[in-house]
């Protein structure tokens, strides 16, 4: 099928418009470079899952094939200016099962989490994911663990069976507790999941705080800049005798740890900028203190999710 000589011209038209106008957004709409810039940042992630799917498909489903996803994806904070400082890496259990969890910001949570993964850990993530194409497949070839969180009974379940894997396989899993992204510059409340799972399995929580991105990228602002975000290893809380009773008692205990550590990497000039000083932010001064946790109970059979 030929084309007729107008449609051509029409063609060299659009192009040439096209050509005029993306510089043009680029450089005088903010909101336009915003898209841009997460247009490429998820276009970027599905063709980088393209390329990792065969390399990983040799093995097959394995956590070790995290170790390529994470290789192919630590170069992308330098295709946007942005500095990840970790800090507290020396906290990470050396030979042994742990859970970690994170606070969970964006889709650029993906940045701090490949600068910190721990060997042989995988995250768990929402049962969507496997439906987003390549990356969808590049996850589950990687070992990522996939829950409905629809399904309170298959969700259970499924954590009743990660719990086994954590021992027998020597497997880390990271989870954001949060549940959802959280974009207001503080931490939602925990949901409890995660702390059933190390109480279940008796491993240790290792909390990790990633500064607020508020300074450099904000999605109700619609603003993607270059800047700097401090990713906060904080030391191991044990389980080891803990019950399902003392797991509210835990949750909070964590997350308290965790919110502290956020509002100071967050206000210090370092990790996030001073966002959290701002009219409207939280002041670090008044935040009302959790009271620590409570007795351990003794040991008990191994419990149940279902508790």
């Amino acid at each position: 099928m030929e084309l007729w000589p107008g449609a051509w011209m029409l063609l060299l038209l659009l192009f040439l418009l096209l050509l005029f106008l993306l510089p043009t957004l680029w450089f005088c709409s903010p909101s336009a470079k915003y898209f841009f810039k997460m247009a490429f940042y998820n276009g970027w992630i599905l063709f980088l899952a393209v390329l990792a799917i065969p390399v990983c498909a040799v093995r097959g489903r394995n956590v070790e094939n995290m170790k390529i996803l994470r290789l192919m994806l630590l170069h992308i904070k330098y295709l946007y200016g942005i500095r990840v400082e970790v800090r507290g890496a020396h906290h990470f259990p050396p030979s042994q099962p742990y859970v970690v969890v994170s606070n969970h910001q964006s889709s650029l949570d993906l940045l701090g989490m490949m600068e910190v993964l721990p060997g042989r850990c995988v995250p768990i993530a929402k049962r969507e994911l496997l439906w987003a194409g390549s990356a969808g497949l590049a996850c589950w070839l990687a070992g990522v663990i996939f829950i409905d969180r629809k399904r309170t009974g298959d969700a259970i379940s499924v954590m009743s069976e990660v719990a086994q894997t954590l021992l027998t396989q020597d497997v880390r899993v990271w989870v954001f507790p949060e549940g959802t992204r959280n974009h207001n510059g503080s931490m939602l409340p925990f949901k409890r999941g995660a702390f059933h799972l190390a109480v279940q399995a008796q491993v240790p929580i290792v909390p990790i705080v990633m500064s607020s991105y508020q300074d450099f990228y904000c999605k109700k602002e619609r603003r993607f800049t270059s800047g700097q975000c401090q990713v906060r290893v904080l030391p191991p809380v044990p389980t080891e005798g803990l019950t399902p009773d003392d797991v509210p008692a835990l949750a909070d205990r964590v997350r308290h740890s965790m919110l502290t550590v956020f509002r100071e990497i967050s206000t210090d000039g370092r990790g996030g900028g001073d966002y959290l000083k701002k009219p409207g932010g939280v002041n670090v001064d008044t935040a009302p203190l959790l009271p620590p946790l409570g007795p351990i109970h003794g040991l008990l059979p191994p419990c149940s999710l279902h508790s």
